[in-house]
């Protein structure tokens, strides 16, 4: 991904290290708090997995997978480390206690963008999309400077719940459709779990080998409504 928006150096050094900084920001608040939250319903709900494990914690360290970041920023598409849970030992049950550990990652998110959008909705800030592009930063003030901080963790706490909410394993979508569905189909999506990895890495290729993106199709929608509701923009 940061290949991509290298080109910004021939524009402005300033322009790309805000752009740069403001993407690092909000991608490492936005995996922290991911996983840091489905340890926290998990330890809520009465499994000690994960505090065991030192993962009720805000160090990133703890939650930053080495390979998932390093392909994070090259491709634009990576992850944390998956945060260990035992589903048998929560007090709502397992199907229900793994659907509602996993959705507190994207909730997180989505809670987060939120509050950070509220000074862009308010007008108190602007407005910057970090993947616009920018021409020039010279009539830029700290206002704007800013404005692209909270706008980069805005989007991308957004496109984190939104890509984790699809129904594929590993993503959090499955574990929470297998846990709310009926029995029947419970069973059966469960039955597909093995099939999921190379289904999204397929999904993920197809771009690179057809320039056809499934996934931009439905999640592009979603994250400009989302933030759109979220910044009023």
């Amino acid at each position: 991904m940061i290949f991509r928006y290298l080109d910004l150096l021939d524009i402005s050094l300033p322009l790309f290290l805000a752009f740069f900084g403001s993407v690092v920001a909000a991608l490492l608040l936005g995996i922290v708090l991911h996983e840091f939250s489905h340890a926290l319903a998990a330890y809520a709900l009465g499994d000690r997995t994960a505090h065991r494990l030192g993962r009720l914690s805000l160090n990133p360290a703890v939650h930053l997978d080495p390979a998932g970041t390093a392909m994070l920023f090259l491709i634009g598409f990576g992850w944390g480390k998956p945060v260990p849970f035992n589903p048998y030992a929560l007090r709502n049950g397992p199907r229900a206690g793994m659907a509602t550990v996993a959705a507190a990652g994207p909730l997180s998110n989505l809670v987060v963008a939120g509050l950070l959008a509220v000074p862009i909705k308010l007008g108190w800030l602007p407005w910057h999309n970090p993947f616009a592009v920018f021409l020039s930063v010279s009539g830029w003030e700290f206002q704007d400077y800013l404005g692209l901080l909270l706008g980069s963790a805005v989007l991308l706490n957004v496109i984190l719940a939104v890509f984790n909410l699809i129904p594929l394993y590993p993503l959090d979508g499955f574990r929470i459709a297998v846990g709310v569905l009926p029995s029947d189909m419970s069973r059966t999506l469960a039955e597909l779990e093995r099939y999921g990895p190379a289904i999204l890495i397929a999904l993920l290729a197809l771009p690179f080998l057809t320039g056809v993106n499934p996934l931009s199709e439905v999640m592009v929608p979603a994250v400009e409504g989302i933030t759109g509701v979220l910044t009023g923009v």
